[in-house]
């Protein structure tokens, strides 16, 4: 995610100590920064599929209001079952406009319509800001910055918006803002999609399931028919939601649709069997495409560490990040072996996944060591023409049923301190916590993501549990943003995960300062990439007060107060673990690694240090803990793996969440004690 200091994309995660030798990663010749087709939206979980919808003809108009009304006509106008037009759009966009803003891969209005024409380039997710993404002092990393070229030519997948105007005599403005021009453009593709293929515009939703797998404009069979199963799975089960702007749109379940999947074969797409050394469960589309594993230049290597992982280390995180480039320039830049490196790509479009680096191995894309060693990283497509925007629903599905996998392969748990954004991955000193990256970012829909993940957010204790949940409504919580395009102005009003922090109760109490992010003591912005006054859904913090409408937590060793009505609340209560300092302990050090102590290592493995960052945990607060773990570190400097080696010591460590970030405290430092009364 680009932005201001600590706003420029990934972390720097790459301590500066040790061997003074630097390597100099070139950002491989990016091309085609252009987002990619029409994907999938995902607003808020204010419905769900699963919901069934009001009784209405199979395949007439429920009541509603003005856009359901317009599918209803644009279905009639072109000849398109309601229920096929209603489930693509549900798999576009869950039916949102979204105010006419883009997607992150630049598709617009609820039928995603493609317009990247108007998309500008921005440097690759890991070439941006200071972070360093292998994140390990003991052999820095620098990834340089680079200019990619504006595409000459778009594939016509990128262009769909310019189709559905031919289509429709639609002006591009009116397919870009109007929702209901946007679902007729919508609709005249399906259509002409159906004839291509020299098939009858059916009244059978069924009979159109070759029309639907070529609507994201795939090149790849298993992604084609991924993404059409997904449509028919919402047709069977039906769904009704709210949409960001009010509209209620209502598609009734068709559990005896049979869709016709020979028509798959009449688009011609390649079928390639599954490489064998892809790791991904069988109901996702995922290609092997191999990250290099070679040396360079003076006893150089990149772009990843060979290792034997879970025997090795345990696997104990997923961090979730997005490319900031399409996914064409994204497959190449990890395919350079002076790059950087993650375990798998999700593509917007379809949610076609590619892995890169095998699930024992560490790859180089967290900005702390520590992390990279023991977690898994997966970037999600995301080139933002305006940015900021939504992401597709096909990708959170993808990446659901992934993490899914993922989690179950190595007992990894379901909650945030688990599954990390980028932006809540520590930096590992005090030097680097500005350079950290700040994807996914606030516009993720991580109650949405969850609750495709089957762990939704959901209250677990009274008001007395001493723990809140931040769950704010994705669709109408939308607080102002500034710098989405111009320093200092205004974003375009979305739906948001994040809650802004204050220091007293009321809006207009200054927001809670990061001394992390700000050493000089400035004071937190409302920037889109300014974490440093900021709660996410689905993160736990100990509550420290109540107050009318207004509730405190404890947040980077102070009191931090948002906003949290009843009658729209924020949060909801929870309960569980929480750590404090010791007794007769004024504070303790935090830290944004859990490395063991200089005794642990072993003669020819040079002692890490172990530096705390510039926060304090301080007598009367507590935090909710998330694992608890030993000391470790992984040596890994040599091309030849038989020279790494894990350092393991007598330290214990505490995985606490201290404030947007997560960080860790000795064990020894701390008492560990339930929540609430």
């Amino acid at each position: 995610m680009p932005g201001s200091a600590q706003d420029s994309a990934h972390d720097s995660n790459r301590p500066a100590s040790g061997p003074s030798r630097r390597t100099t990663v070139r950002a491989a010749g990016a091309a085609a920064s252009a987002a990619i087709l029409l994907p999938i939206v995902s607003a808020a979980p204010a419905a769900r599929a699963d919901q069934s919808a009001p009784d209405a003809a199979p395949d007439g108009p429920a009541r509603g209001g003005e856009l359901q009304r317009a599918f209803a006509a644009a279905a009639t106008e072109y000849g398109v079952p309601l229920s096929v037009l209603l489930g693509v759009a549900y798999l576009q966009s869950r039916w949102d406009g979204h105010g006419g803003a883009p997607s992150v891969t630049g598709g617009y209005g609820p039928m995603h319509l493609t317009d990247a024409q108007t998309a500008l380039s921005r440097a690759p997710h890991h070439s941006e800001g200071t972070e360093d993404p292998r994140g390990d002092l003991a052999r820095p990393l620098r990834v340089s910055r680079t200019a990619v070229p504006e595409p000459r030519q778009l594939p016509a997948r990128l262009r769909t918006l310019s189709r559905a105007a031919q289509l429709t005599g639609l002006s591009a403005e009116a397919l870009r803002a109007d929702a209901t021009a946007n679902v007729r453009g919508g609709a005249a593709l399906l259509a002409a999609g159906q004839k291509r293929l020299g098939l009858p515009l059916s009244e059978d939703p069924g009979d159109w399931y070759g029309a639907v797998a070529a609507y994201p404009g795939t090149d790849d069979a298993t992604a084609a028919r991924v993404f059409a199963d997904d449509v028919y799975e919402v047709i069977r089960e039906g769904a009704a939601r709210t949409t960001g702007e009010g509209e209620r749109v209502v598609l009734r379940a068709r559990p005896d649709v049979s869709p016709d999947r020979r028509q798959l074969r009449a688009l011609g797409l390649p079928s390639p069997a599954r490489d064998p050394r892809v790791e991904a469960p069988e109901n996702v589309s995922c290609e092997w495409i191999p990250a290099p594993y070679e040396q360079f230049g003076d006893n150089d290597y990149g772009n990843h560490d060979l290792g034997n992982r879970p025997q090795s280390q345990r696997i104990d995180y997923i961090v979730i990040h997005d490319t900031e480039g399409s996914w064409d320039t994204t497959i190449k830049l990890v395919q350079d072996p002076t790059y950087v490196s993650w375990q798998y790509t999700l593509r917007s479009a379809d949610g076609h996944i590619a892995q890169h680096v095998p699930l024992k191995d560490v790859a180089w894309h967290a900005g702390n060591w520590y992390v990279n060693a023991k977690s898994i990283g997966l970037e999600h497509e995301g080139f933002l023409t305006a940015p900021d925007a939504w992401y597709t629903e096909a990708m959170y599905r993808a990446s659901a049923r992934l993490v899914r996998y993922l989690a179950r392969r190595f007992d990894i748990p379901l909650d945030r301190q688990h599954i990390l954004g980028h932006d809540t991955v520590p930096g590992t000193t005090a030097a680097t916590i500005r350079g950290m990256h700040t994807d996914p970012g606030p516009y993720w829909d991580w109650a949405h993501y969850f609750t495709l993940l089957g762990a939704p957010f959901r209250r677990t204790a009274g008001a007395s549990g001493g723990l809140v949940t931040i769950r704010p409504d994705y669709d109408t919580h939308q607080p102002v943003y500034t710098g989405c395009d111009t320093p200092g102005q205004p974003c375009a009003p979305h739906g948001s995960s994040a809650v802004r922090l204050h220091t007293a109760p009321g809006e207009d109490a200054p927001l809670v300062k990061d001394i992390g992010l700000r050493p000089d003591g400035a004071d937190s912005t409302t920037g889109v990439n300014d974490t440093g006054a900021r709660a996410t859904t689905g993160q736990q913090f100990a509550v420290a007060g109540r107050e009318g409408d207004w509730t405190a937590i404890w947040y980077l060793g102070q009191r931090a107060w948002f906003h949290n009505p009843g009658r729209r609340p924020t949060a909801v209560h929870a309960k569980g673990l929480v750590v404090t300092p010791r007794a007769g302990a004024g504070e303790v050090p935090v830290y944004g690694r859990a490395y063991p102590e200089p005794e642990a290592y072993p003669e020819g493995v040079p002692v890490q240090a172990v530096s705390p960052l510039p926060y304090k945990l301080l007598a009367g607060q507590s935090y909710p803990l998330g694992l608890r773990t030993p000391g470790e570190y992984l040596w890994a400097t040599t091309f030849d793996p038989a020279g790494h080696k894990v350092v393991r010591g007598k330290d214990v460590y505490y995985q606490i969440q201290f404030g947007h970030r997560v960080a860790f405290v000795r064990a020894a430092d701390v008492s560990v004690r339930r929540s609430g009364k």
